[in-house]
């Protein structure tokens, strides 16, 4: 043997643990976008966006038992929005104010314990069902599978991809990864503001939207899926900044969009359109877990990437029907910003409000 050679071979070198997770989050999100377009499910941008939701809230997939427990809550918040569409129809103020209460609880139990995904689901399930339903019953149904197949894709698309990008069994509760390679939600706000103030002003934020949805629900549906992801971000980030965070990633999310349908009319298939949404992915992601440095929060990035995939979600339903892609793109992005604003000018109504409560109370 010769000398110079070591006598142990060397083990080789482990992608470094963001850039694993980057690559999971995007390519889960990718092979959920093309099994829900490939098999033609019913809105199919919906499981991309729960694959972001589960990838960027938790390091490691769900397990069997919390899969089938979620996809049970799924039917649960979606069977009690189908209950809530004769109310709706019959007595609309009380049903209003039920689900205004039911969005405010799903806002407290996102902040109180963290259960965002829950809270989301639960959200969508008060709100885009009823919506739908004024409109017709069949398109309600329609969603209500449309949601829990995505959710089952989304899962199994996290499972077929984790083993390719696994996590390092030896660091999983290591602090100096937890904060800077996961991209968790900011939670700067929960210390300045008190809880209900943050769920109130979150709830403020949807009841507009879901208004505006019930008097079109086939066009404003991506707009209330839009206000709810949005309320969640607002319940999260500080008024400090806010400005650069929501405005910011509508913006980049919207300019991605374009871009990605821009790319895919130079060919027009599933597998391209996979290809562009995996690429702009890997890109956003990489903001998210610091691997291309930038001064933005982690929730900045991943905000960004679901508005991409709301937008090019209603791109391709628009394109199916014949609209004009390009101009109901710009009317969307319009909208997106009209509710950003308004969220900022919530959270800086609520914020006084609350500074003078403070005041009132503590006078010195």
């Amino acid at each position: 043997m010769d000398s110079g050679t070591p006598s142990t071979t060397q083990r080789p070198k482990r992608m470094p643990l963001a850039a694993r997770r980057c690559y999971r989050l995007a390519v889960s999100t990718a092979l959920a976008l093309a099994l829900c377009y490939g098999f033609d499910l019913g809105i199919p941008y919906l499981s991309p966006i729960f694959v972001v939701l589960l990838a960027a809230g938790a390091p490691n997939p769900p397990g069997l038992k919390v899969a089938l427990m979620l996809l049970g809550f799924v039917a649960v918040a979606l069977g009690i929005g189908v209950l809530l569409i004769p109310l709706l129809q019959m007595a609309p103020l009380s049903a209003l104010l039920a689900i205004a209460l039911g969005i405010f609880y799903c806002n407290r139990l996102a902040i109180l314990h963290r259960k965002g995904i829950t809270a989301t689901l639960l959200a969508i399930g008060l709100t885009v069902i009823p919506a739908a339903g004024i409109l017709s019953s069949a398109l309600a149904s329609a969603i209500v599978e449309a949601m829990v197949f995505g959710m089952a894709v989304a899962i199994v698309s996290l499972w077929l991809v984790y083993p390719l990008f696994p996590e390092d069994p030896a660091l999983p509760k290591d602090p100096s990864l937890s904060d800077d390679s996961e991209p968790k939600q900011a939670t700067a706000a929960t210390g300045a503001t008190p809880d209900a103030w943050l769920a109130l002003r979150a709830t403020l934020i949807v009841m507009p939207a879901f208004l505006l949805t019930l008097t079109n629900p086939a066009n404003y549906l991506p707009f209330l899926v839009k206000s709810i992801l949005l309320a969640r971000e607002a319940s999260d980030t500080s008024l400090r900044g806010a400005n650069r965070e929501l405005i910011g990633a509508t913006a980049l999310g919207g300019a991605c969009a374009i871009g990605v349908w821009w790319c895919l009319s130079l060919a027009v298939e599933l597998w391209f359109f996979t290809g562009w949404v995996l690429l702009v992915s890997l890109l956003l992601a990489s903001g998210a877990y610091g691997i291309i440095r930038n001064t933005m929060s982690p929730s900045f990035w991943i905000n960004s990437l679901t508005t991409m995939l709301i937008l090019l979600g209603a791109a391709v339903q628009d394109s199916a029907s014949g609209k004009d892609v390009y101009q109901a793109l710009f009317v969307r992005m319009v909208l997106f910003l009209c509710v950003t604003i308004y969220a900022l000018f919530a959270m800086t109504l609520l914020e006084r409000i609350s500074r003078r409560k403070k005041k009132s109370l503590h006078p010195g």
